[in-house]
């Protein structure tokens, strides 16, 4: 009987094309600690959502011949992916960002559809990303990427700032040339797209590398790099410091309010212990939360809002002012309105939570207060905000 059984198992596995591997089967990997350089301003964060796309075809079944990462006899090339992205994921200092991930492919790896959004942009933590690595179960079907970036297109319209978009493949059997794909995302996203590969293939996939090149060379900026150069300690922390940061000037100044963000560049000192700040070290929250001429809070952007209900709770004396901005598309006197009701969004949901309307005022500054530039869609993007202000 249980050899019947077993068979049963062999053959369902068989048909369905595809392997499940479990996550943790290599050996530890040492990750190179960058958060005393973000603290010092040696590196200067410039992405605020990266998204995953990783390709999870048939192809990524082959057995994976490089060197670098130990623990399994014949680990496949999806399996290296994997655990690519969980080295990735360890080696992301302590900074705000948002993160997403799709995977590509068919059969019943991917749900029976040629892409599957794994996980939605959403605030990033170290435990949310490798809770939804754990969905990428298997790799069957063939290389739709293409559909794949048309879908990222509309999965990214809820990430704020500057995005990293971050594909690994071998290269191969795509469904058509992917320029028109990322041309579309850079028509609609702009400078605040940045398209980085990573070639996860063999010798005889060379050409693989090749096209992922290409399109990082489409994109304008972003990382080309291959499975062997991120293998290393230094090459993992090379490729996160290329990808999210910029260079920056050391300061001698200390971190007052313990946001992570140096007194020199605090635009927000004061901000209570634990708050989710920006890169200004504002307790802010972007135009993320609104749909365009909108004040109504999207439903994709309220988990973001918990962090700030813990914080208000956890200091049940405080109280804050919830200060409405906008960009400057539109009448001022309609700005000034829309950053009120912006504003009043958010008090309606604190209260909602179990935050007293006693310990929140609104104000609306529409688009008076910029904190970059208006002339580019990120800098809009950056303006178009909420900020929490606590009141002395």
């Amino acid at each position: 009987m249980k050899i019947k059984l077993l068979s049963a198992t062999i053959a369902s596995v068989a048909l369905s094309g595809c392997g499940t591997y479990p996550i943790s089967t290599f050996q530890p990997f040492e990750t190179t600690d960058l958060n005393p350089l973000v603290k010092s301003n040696l590196l200067v964060q410039k992405v605020d959502t990266f998204f995953i796309v990783n390709d999870s075809s048939s192809s990524m079944s082959d057995v994976y011949e490089g060197a670098g990462f130990p623990g399994q006899s014949e680990p496949t090339k999806f399996s290296v992916e994997r655990e690519l992205l969980k080295r990735l994921n360890k080696s992301i200092p302590d900074i705000t960002l948002s993160s997403g991930i799709r995977t590509f492919g068919y059969g019943p790896c991917l749900s029976w559809g040629f892409s599957k959004l794994n996980q939605p942009v959403q605030s990033y933590s170290t435990n949310s990303f490798q809770k939804s690595l754990g969905t990428m179960e298997c790799s069957s079907g063939g290389t739709p990427i293409n559909s794949a970036l048309t879908s990222a297109n509309a999965d990214l319209t809820s990430a704020s700032g500057n995005i990293a978009l971050i594909l690994l493949s071998d290269g191969h059997h795509y469904d058509g040339p992917s320029a028109p794909s990322i041309e579309a995302l850079k028509e609609k996203y702009g400078d605040r797209l940045c398209v980085s590969t990573i070639w996860v293939g063999n010798e005889s996939d060379a050409d693989g590398k090749a096209i992922l090149q290409d399109i990082t060379d489409i994109s304008g900026c972003g990382v080309a790099s291959t499975v062997t150069e991120l293998a290393t300690t230094k090459g993992m922390a090379d490729f996160v410091t290329n990808v999210f940061f910029d260079t920056g000037t050391p300061n001698n100044d200390g971190d007052e309010d313990g946001d992570g963000v140096p007194d020199s560049r605090d635009k927000c000192p004061g901000t209570p212990k634990g708050a989710q700040v920006d890169r200004d070290g504002c307790w802010t929250f972007r135009g993320v939360f609104f749909d365009f001429d909108r004040s109504n809070i999207k439903s994709s952007g309220r988990h973001i809002l918990e962090n700030s209900i813990s914080v208000l709770k956890q200091n049940p004396k405080m109280k804050v002012e919830l200060q409405g901005h906008t960009d400057s598309t539109g009448p001022k006197a309609y700005n000034q309105r829309l950053s009120e009701r912006r504003a009043n969004s958010v008090k309606k949901h604190f209260i909602k939570n179990g935050v007293s309307s006693s310990r929140l005022s609104t104000t609306g500054f529409g688009e008076t207060q910029p904190t970059t530039s208006n002339k580019t869609k990120e800098g809009r993007a950056h303006n178009r905000r909420v900020v929490l202000n606590p009141i002395k």
